[in-house]
């Protein structure tokens, strides 16, 4: 009996589970699996606890099919992933919703084979369970608007990609669409049923060693009739066809209309076929003649041509027209009805040698064997200026008379003498305005024949009864003009039945559906019929005369050419070959291997083996696989069942080497929920055996005393089992005392418990699949404290919160570095120095790890509350502990101990590196920094404006002594130490510090406090600094830092903390971090942690002072308006709120004439605002930032150097930037700026007139658009630009001028344009286009093109450098 969890987390019966009140999940099943049962609807209502299984077996007994046969996948998405039909999963589980909402499935093939019907001894369909309004049949796909089934215009969701095997019960094969290639499926499939075609492509032989098979489009085209004719399959794939034509995989995602097509492939099927039998097939079959005539009405003198076309183009609705054509003889009247020349459109008669009356049109000559009527069903509104799609009904009958539409006038023109024959200059197209096609392209190459000129009494009139044309293909679009779906509706020549042709799908059809693609409604809506009409009609009809002397049959296969059978044999052999593949992939088990290599550690791959291979082969496989020959021997491996994700062996396979993989793995699936690991052993080994139902635990043994966490040891555990019993299972393996055992498990991330209650089972604990946890067993007094105090849990903590980060340090500049490093706080201390002079140093390594020791035990005096007066008081405190709390201030002995520890620190190690050749201290420069306040040094603009500034010796003193202790030198080489307490003690006694508090709206956080102070810490987190290993470091181990830090420090105390590594104090440096692509973003906000960072993340330092509160890093360009770039980058640099423009400009000049060597005078630079590369508003000296001018953290502004003092006086003014147009010379003038008073359009044009000199009647002017430059073709400024708008204020529509830095273009209205000559035109096209290419700015606009239809016969496109 299978069983189910309760809520009690007991097992009960699932019997019992599945009540009466139990939700259930509607289920309506469509099967796609044929065009047949498209339409049918299977409705199921089953328990929400029902399984998939369980859901397949009810569907195949609904169905009639055998289970197994058929599949199942979600019908209102994409994914047509199949639902898996073994999963003892449950429907809700499955994403199945329950409470009546209906769940739409779809009923699939597998493995691209047709579901098998069920034999009367296994039962039979139930049709009961079929929903009685789902039986109705609605035959072949030809769905109209409001329809079963049909989703919109476009196609039905009968169009499935999952079945392409088994043939349709039609005897006929589809073909599967790519993409969006049906308009390509409809014509492939005419051209199939038409036999004089077929025929005449199996007659024709390829040579292969004249031409590669793949880029032969006969051949291929060849191949694929052949396929359509003898294969098994139910759609075969076009893609052989498309890759002859030079197409990419793009080319399947672009729509294209089928009578432009039909048209390219014609003339590509000419060219291949060139000097054979078939060269003038095309024209044999699909090609007539006409007449082009105009007639003069006084004389009777005719002038005409004859013209070739493949297809008549016919006018659903006349241009202007309110009613549309009803049938395709009207349509074919109005095409031949001749239109009058008269009035202005009169015509030159050669003979009356005057402009008269006549009378112009044309004539058919011949009709083609094979009539194609194009039904001109999309048009242009110029009302909507779109493209739209006529729906309007057109009748077209079975049988076509063409009779009356042949020139019978020709036999009896005496009065004809001027004949021009033309041949077909353009394929299809009859030189009329009717005529035209929409899809022609205007460098379509020659596509006809030239004929011989024939007088009209020569040619001999067939009689009526042989111009009658049968309908046997009508192409149907389904859609709008802005894309839609092509089928074929086709009647065999063989048996007289019509069939629909709907890319993968044929069905039969009957007279009725071909009369549903008439179009139109069922009521008359006058003019706006076409609105409300279906979308789905006929698009081209192809007819075939009735002459029984040319009607052919289709060969049979026994009446093939030689070439054609062995073509058959070749392609059977191939399909076999297929099959046989495909049963082989059916039948084999794929799933994921991974192996914990000896030399190569972790591999993984995928295991591909047969379900009839035992496990002993499937290990060999695995063996060869994992490249352990020579290394391990093959009888210490095997295969275990594996969870990659909680890296968790669920078992093993003992005594099961000889069982099939298809048994052990539960089936051939596409997928699998476990993963196989090859385990291997050492010789002397023996395997454990994983049994169903342990878990695994990952051991972690804690050794308080040396504060280290072992690599794990792997115990398996029953979730049975109680704490007690795990703990002696633990002891075993780890040879730890269970009595004194302390067991911590990681539920997950820094979720720690301890598991202290002895008869508890793991699974009451809450132990899955893969557990961690960590162990400890000492005599300390540590687990008498509650254990959120314990140390234990604090090392935890820090364990689980640590990261490791690889941190680049800063380039150093010669000997600057080591004179910095000098200017330290210096103590009375001389033994230190003399013996560092002695020669008995120790290392800096011992000496940072000795005072570490003692700051840690000072941490553990502060913390506890305990007496400081005695600073040699030393504990046994881990280097975690706080060191400050915000709620405690600690006394002055205190701080003046952490001093004395820091400046004997900081002596010893100088005397450590002036003894091993390092820089020596000065006493000159030993003086008391004490004095000197934080907020005094660090506030001290003169080192502060400039980056560069903190290199410079003349500052070195100030900047860098710093009043509790500086930093200290360190050669990024030296190995790993901890630094443990905060880097500065309190400068000021009294003053209660706050760490970390919000700061206000400035961009950044500051570094620093109201008063001017340093922030820190207000509890030590670890940091601990190694140099780089060679396997670690990306970037240049000497330059590279290993940092483990605890993720919950702030930016600032991280800071803090990389200070001896940098050698400058934090707020010198700057902090970015790295992100992919090596992008770098700076970290500004001071009180935000690192939480955001993970393991191995990258940090760039670079030197430079930071920011404090209320300042912002800015960006300044200049900007050159006259210049191709209008735009350069001169400097980065700090503008703090409450500085003025003129402030910051008098900290900005130095910072350029240092960096960017400009000597400019303060009087003649200007700040601007800067919007993209568009200048904006300038700033005035007395503008306040943060009052007057908002500003934000990365800003950028623009600097304008000034040939005069600046003008703008008032934020009333109104600066615009003018440039003049030459229509004469065809030339822009230069930029002048113009300061306007007010925003009145009279002041702006008098300023012009004056700069300029054109008089104020004859100036007129516009605002350029887009972004600054604002340029613009000189071909197109004179009409494109809206010249003199009528308004008298700048800030109104159009003109919309508000602020400074518009463009405005201005020209004399007297000046006349330069007369181009066409070459000059061209040379100058080209100029522009160079020049505004380069600046990035449109040369014209042009609408987005649809792609061009083109075959390529040279097997791909070339590559045209100039294309865009």
């Amino acid at each position: 009996m299978e069983m189910v969890p309760s809520e009690e987390n007991q097992f009960v019966p699932k019997e019992i589970q599945n009540a009466a009140e139990e939700p259930r999940a509607l289920c309506i099943i469509q099967d796609i699996t044929s065009a047949k049962t498209v339409n049918e609807r299977l409705t199921l209502n089953l328990p929400a606890s029902t399984t998939l299984s369980k859901l397949y077996e009810d569907v195949a007994h609904k169905a009639g099919y055998v289970n197994g046969t058929f599949g199942l996948a979600w019908g209102n998405t994409q994914d047509m992933a199949p639902l898996d039909h073994s999963s003892e999963m449950s429907l809700s589980e499955s994403g199945f919703e329950p409470g009546g909402k209906r769940n739409f499935l779809q009923l699939t093939d597998k493995d691209g084979e047709q579901p098998q019907i069920a034999s009367d001894e296994s039962g039979t369909a139930d049709s009961s369970g079929l929903d009685d309004s789902s039986q109705e049949r609605f035959i072949g796909p030809l769905l109209r608007d409001g329809t079963p089934g049909c989703s919109g215009d476009y196609s039905s969701p009968s169009y499935s990609y999952s079945s392409i095997l088994s043939k349709s019960e039609t005897g006929y094969v589809g073909l599967v669409n790519q993409a969006m290639t049906c308009y390509l499926n409809s014509l492939l499939q005419t051209l199939f049923m038409t036999p004089e075609f077929r025929n005449a492509l199996y007659n024709w032989e390829f040579e292969e060693q004249e031409e590669d098979p793949v880029t032969s489009i006969p051949y291929q085209l060849q191949r694929l009739f052949v396929l359509l004719q003898t294969s098994k399959k139910r759609a075969i794939e076009t893609t052989d066809v498309t890759r002859s034509f030079g197409w990419d995989s793009s080319e399947a995602w672009q729509q294209h209309d089928v009578q432009e097509l039909c048209r390219v492939m014609f003339d590509a099927l000419e060219q291949k076929w060139k000097q054979t039998e078939q060269a003038d097939l095309i024209n044999q079959l699909y090609q007539g003649k006409l007449k082009d005539y105009v007639r003069c009405l006084e004389c009777g003198y005719e002038s005409w041509r004859i013209d070739t076309y493949l297809d008549i183009p016919l006018v659903i609705r006349p241009f202007g027209a309110s009613q549309a054509y009803g049938s395709v003889e009207e349509a074919l009247q109005a095409f031949i009805q001749p239109e009058t020349l008269d009035g202005p459109n009169q015509y030159f008669c050669e003979r009356c040698k005057k402009k008269c009356d006549a009378r112009k049109g044309l004539r058919f000559l011949h009709f083609p064997y094979l009539l194609t009527l194009q039904l001109k069903r999309f048009d242009f509104d110029y009302t909507t200026m779109h493209r739209i799609k006529l729906n309007d009904r057109m009748t077209f009958p079975e049988e076509l008379d063409m009779s009356p539409f042949i020139d019978v006038e020709d036999e009896k023109s005496p009065q004809t003498e001027s004949c021009t024959d033309s041949g077909a200059e353009n394929e299809g197209s009859c030189h009329s305005d009717q005529m035209s096609n929409d899809f022609s392209t205007d460098d379509c190459v020659d596509e006809g024949i030239c004929l011989d000129s024939t007088s009209s009494t020569e040619r001999v009139l067939k009689p009526k009864s042989l111009l009658t044309f049968e309908l046997f293909s009508v192409m149907v679009h389904s859609g709008s003009a802005a894309g839609g779906h092509y089928y074929a509706c086709i009647k065999s020549f063989s048996d007289g039945q019509w069939y629909s042709f709907n890319d993968q799908h044929v069905s039969k059809i009957t007279q009725d559906d071909i009369r549903k693609t008439y179009g139109g409604s069922s009521g008359s809506r006058g003019y706006y019929s076409s609105a409300f009409a279906s979308s789905t009609n006929a698009y081209m009809l192809i007819y075939r005369l009735k002459d029984p002397s040319r009607n052919a049959k289709f060969l049979a296969v026994e009446d093939f050419p030689d070439h054609i059978k062995r073509l058959v044999q070749k392609e059977k052999e191939s399909e076999e070959q297929e099959k046989r593949q495909r049963e082989i992939e059916r039948n084999t088990c794929k799933i994921k291997l991974f192996c914990m290599h000896p030399v190569k550690m972790m591999m993984e791959s995928k295991l591909e083996v047969h379900k009839d291979k035992t496990l002993r082969e499937a290990t060999e496989m695995a063996y060869k696989m994992m490249e352990l020959e020579g290394v391990v021997p093959l009888d210490c491996c095997r295969l275990v069942k594996y969870d990659e994700f909680h890296e968790y062996l669920e078992r093993s396979y003992e005594g099961e080497e000889d069982t099939p993989m298809g048994l052990l793995l539960g089936g051939v699936k596409s997928s699998y929920m476990f993963d196989l690991l090859l385990e291997t052993r050492r010789p002397d080994q023996v395997f454990q055996p994983y049994k169903p139902g342990e878990v695994m635990v990952k051991v972690h043994v804690v050794n308080l005393k040396s504060e280290t966490i072992a690599s794990p040891v792997s115990v398996r555990a029953y979730l049975n089992q109680t704490i007690t019993e795990f703990k002696q299972l633990i002891a075993q393996a780890t040879g730890l005392s269970a009595e004194t055992m302390r067991v911590v498990l990681e539920r997950c991330y820094n979720d720690l418990r301890l598991l202290y209650v002895p008869n508890k089972t793991l699974k009451a604990e809450g132990f899955f699949r893969s557990n961690k946890v960590f162990v400890e067993s000492s005599e300390l007094t540590d687990h008498q404290v509650p254990f959120t105090d314990s140390l234990l849990w604090k090392l935890l903590d820090r364990h689980g919160n640590t990261i490791r980060l690889l941190v680049l340090l800063p380039e150093q500049s010669p000997g600057t570095l080591a004179n910095r490093t000098l200017f330290q706080k210096v103590g009375s201390d001389s033994d230190v120095l003399a013996e560092g002079s002695k020669g008995n140093r120790k290392s800096v390594e011992a000496i940072l790890e000795e005072s570490t020791e003692k700051l840690k035990n000072l941490s553990l005096q502060q913390q506890q509350g305990s007496s400081t007066s005695d600073s040699q008081k030393s504990s046994d405190a881990s280097d975690f502990e706080h060191i400050e709390s915000p709620t405690q201030d600690a006394d002055s002995n205190s701080s003046l101990c952490v001093a004395a520890d820091n400046r004997e620190l900081e002596n010893r190690i100088r005397a450590t590196s002036a003894g091993s050749g390092g820089a020596s201290s000065d006493p000159e420069n030993h003086f008391a920094c004490e004095e000197r306040s934080d907020s005094e040094v660090n506030n001290d603009r003169s080192t502060s404006s400039v980056d560069s500034d903190i290199l410079s010796s003349s500052h070195s003193s100030d900047t860098l002594c710093n009043a509790d202790s500086g930093p200290i030198q360190l050669a990024n080489g030296l190995d790993s130490h901890s630094i443990t307490s905060s880097r500065r003690s309190k400068a000021h006694e009294g003053k209660k510090e706050t760490w970390d508090t919000a700061e206000e709206d400035s961009g950044t956080d500051s570094e620093y406090d109201d008063n001017g102070k340093s922030k820190a810490e207000a509890q030590y987190l670890y940091f601990r600094a190694e140099p780089c290993s060679q396997d670690d470091a990306s970037w240049d181990s000497q330059k590279c830092l290993v940092v483990h830090v605890d993720k919950r420090i702030t930016l600032a105390a991280f800071k803090l903390n990389l200070e001896p590594y940098v050698g400058v104090t934090s707020t010198q440096f700057k902090v970015f971090r790295v992100y992919a692509n090596n992008q770098e973003f700076e970290s500004v906000r001071l009180n935000e942690t690192l939480s955001s960072f993970s393991d191995d993340n990258k940090i760039t330092i670079r030197l430079g002072r930071a920011l404090k509160k209320g300042e912002y890093r800015v960006k300044v360009y200049q900007l050159l308006v006259n210049e191709p770039e209008p735009c350069k980058f001169l400097v980065d640099t700090v503008f703090a709120k409450g500085m003025t423009v003129r402030q910051s400009k008098e900290e900005l000049l130095p910072q350029l004439k240092e960096q960017c060597k400009l000597d400019l005078s303060i009087d003649r630079v200007r700040l601007r605002k800067k919007t993209w590369k568009n200048p904006g508003t300038v700033f005035l000296d007395y503008h306040v930032y943060e009052e007057d001018i908002s500003i934000s953290s990365n800003w950028e502004v623009f600097l304008e150097f000034l040939d005069e003092p600046e003008k703008m006086k008032s934020m009333s003014q109104l600066a615009v930037l003018t440039r003049r147009w030459n229509p004469s010379t065809m030339k822009l003038g230069p930029f002048q700026e113009v300061i306007l008073e007010s925003s009145s359009v009279e002041e702006l044009k008098e300023k012009l007139s004056e700069i300029s000199g054109i008089p104020l009647e004859n100036l007129e002017f516009a605002k350029g658009r887009g972004t600054f430059p604002c340029d613009i073709s000189v071909l197109e400024i004179h009409q494109d630009l809206d010249w003199n708008p009528k308004v008298s204020t700048l800030n109104v529509w159009p003109l919309y001028i508000c602020d400074d830095g518009a463009v405005v273009f201005y020209r004399d209205s007297t000046e006349e344009p330069l007369e181009l000559s066409e070459d000059e035109r061209n040379e100058l096209m080209k100029k522009e286009s160079s020049r505004l290419l380069k600046t990035g700015h449109r040369v014209s606009y042009s609408p987005r093109k649809e792609k061009a239809l083109k075959i390529y016969l040279d097997g791909g496109p070339a590559k045209d450098p100039g294309q865009d």
